[in-house]
């Protein structure tokens, strides 16, 4: 099984590049955050014309997340439970056998900024909803843009951004919080060192520089960590390759989890 997670900054003009990704990678499931439209005016009737079944929440925009997958979606969740938010940042359904969510974390701009304060409660929202609602032995699986880079390592240059809301203690330590509900990152054990990127700023040649960071991540319960055969990021997908006329590339390159059967 092959799920993947993307921040495609907004689907409508990522729209030949989505189609490309799937056709490329044929994964089962695609968690998508930052589609930035409202739910009735993504491409469903494609993406369902091409064999694949969607459910989102949207707004116009900004936010919007989605679940693309081979199999029919049951919608557990459109929102955090208990957590009055009007912003659509996730979404949790089950397909394919797994219970699997799309997450987008806020930002949270500046350090001791209101909007750092409401990152940090989103994810304090975020684990007690998994508390209340959720099962830590079950096959679940969160994927999504975190905003925040766990380790040094995950970033390219820590100097710059040790003091920012994408590497500040307050927030790693609220993700670890979400974590210790019983969700493990393959990622850190195929790349112990670090140093493989998931997004680059557009500004100042971020990505030829490979000036990136880790910030998006599959969170997994431990029945499907053990089940994990690869992780990797496609770099290909954030090039320009303006000769293929499919349009400019996210910020962010998919992460995809290959799953044994």
């Amino acid at each position: 099984m092959r799920i993947v997670s993307w921040n495609v900054n907004s689907l409508k003009p990522r729209h030949d590049r989505f189609f490309r990704f799937l056709d490329r990678w044929q994964p089962d499931v695609v968690c998508l955050q930052e589609t930035k439209s409202l739910v009735e005016d993504l491409p469903k009737q494609e993406i369902e014309s091409a064999g694949w079944h969607l459910a989102a929440v949207g707004q116009k925009t900004y936010n919007g997340v989605a679940l693309v997958s081979k199999t029919q979606i049951e919608v557990i969740s459109e929102g955090l439970d208990n957590f009055e938010d009007p912003q659509a940042r996730f979404i949790l359904g089950s397909t394919g056998g797994i219970r699997i969510a799309s997450a987008y974390i806020p930002n949270g701009k500046e350090v001791g900024s209101d909007k750092h304060e409401y990152k940090l409660k989103w994810l304090a929202a975020l684990r007690s909803h998994l508390d209340r609602l959720e099962d830590p032995q079950s096959d679940l699986a969160i994927l999504g843009d975190w905003n925040c880079a766990p380790r040094d390592t995950d970033a390219k240059n820590i100097d710059k951004w040790r003091d920012s809301v994408l590497c500040h203690d307050s927030v790693r330590d609220a993700i670890q919080h979400v974590r210790n509900f019983g969700l493990n990152d393959p990622h850190e054990a195929f790349e112990p060192e670090g140093a493989v990127f998931t997004w680059w700023d557009y500004r100042n040649l971020g990505f030829p520089k490979n000036d990136g960071l880790r910030i998006d991540h599959a969170l997994l319960s431990e029945s499907l960590n053990r089940r994990v055969t690869q992780v990797q990021v496609d770099r290909d997908e954030r090039k320009a390759h303006a000769e293929l006329e499919i349009g400019k590339p996210s910020d962010h390159a998919p992460l995809i989890v290959d799953l044994a059967d």
